[in-house]
């Protein structure tokens, strides 16, 4: 036998051996190497290739919870709320058991403004799991953002019996306190946390809203310029910065920072009654009526709200 045909019978022998290696490849093979290329794609903050893995590992397989809650973190990642709801919702299709899912369902449901749906997922994760505190910071959060202070505090203080090293739990239960007006036993809360991470921003930026509260405009600024250093991500601490600013005297470094918090998210009302304010200083009566008028239509409760509009009139 010649070389040659030699050499041609390999290939062909090693090309049978190719094609009997994929056929024994199997769906659940397949479909995890999919899976795991879209979670490296997501670990390199790439979610539009990442799902697309994700959407080859369910057109193998229409029932992979897995691929789906994957799938759903990669589109809250890009802002894709509905998207993401939609993805969380099809893998408790698939398994009604899976926490991760209607944990991370509930938060996207709040982030989306569907604060009862949130609820119901809370209080859900609390009947499957009443030992995990995950469940009692989801109705603490979805209580607070129905405005119902009592049940968040109590929400909380559950949660912070169940876990006693979590920082977001005191700086939310905090922020109730805040609301509620009892500064102290806010600043005790951001005592504890910070004892527990000290890097955590919200601790300063809340407060520096207490400062604020309280006429101290200079330390209000030096408190939420720390949460800027150590979160510069965050675009409400940009607009509380231009709050201070304009209370400080200092307008156009304020009206900056209030226009840069509106450019990440226009629909902010704290953010737009700021701008109206930003023009009462201006004295500028048509722009303040303007912005003030439309926040005060879309939630009359938001503080100075309604003080800065009968100014505005005044002019």
């Amino acid at each position: 036998m010649n070389k040659l045909h030699s050499s041609q019978q390999l290939l062909f022998s090693l090309f049978l051996i190719v094609i009997f290696l994929f056929s024994c490849d199997s769906i659940e093979d397949k479909k995890g190497r999919f899976l795991l290329k879209g979670n490296n794609k997501m670990l390199e903050n790439d979610y539009e290739g990442a799902i697309d893995f994700y959407n080859e590992a369910i057109d193998l397989d229409p029932e992979f919870a897995d691929a789906f809650y994957n799938r759903g973190i990669s589109n809250l990642r890009m802002a894709k709320l509905d998207q993401a709801i939609n993805d969380f919702s099809k893998a408790l299709e698939i398994d009604q058991a899976n926490y991760d899912a209607r944990y991370q369902r509930a938060l996207t449901y709040l982030d989306n403004g569907e604060n009862y749906k949130s609820l119901a997922d809370a209080d859900r994760l609390i009947a499957n799991s009443p030992q995990n505190y995950k469940g009692y910071f989801i109705r603490g959060l979805a209580q607070e953002a129905l405005t119902n202070y009592s049940q968040a505090l109590a929400a909380f203080k559950n949660a912070i019996e169940l876990e006693s090293k979590v920082t977001d739990l005191y700086v939310n239960r905090a922020t109730i306190y805040y609301y509620l007006e009892d500064y102290h036993m806010a600043e005790e809360d951001l005592k504890t946390a910070e004892k527990i991470n000290p890097n955590e921003a919200n601790i300063y930026n809340l407060r520096s809203l207490i400062a604020f509260e309280n006429g101290n405009y200079s330390t209000a600024l030096s408190w939420v310029q720390k949460a800027i250093d150590l979160n510069s991500g965050q675009a409400y601490f940009y607009n509380n910065r231009g709050l201070y600013y304009l209370f400080n005297g200092e307008l156009e470094k304020g009206i900056e920072d209030i226009n840069f918090s509106l450019k990440q998210n226009s629909k902010n009302l704290y953010a737009l009654r700021n701008k109206g304010i930003y023009y009462y200083f201006k004295e500028n009566k048509t722009l303040a009526q303007k912005y003030l008028s439309e926040v005060h239509q879309k939630d009359p409760s938001i503080k100075l709200t309604q003080q800065y509009l009968e100014l505005a009139q005044t002019l």
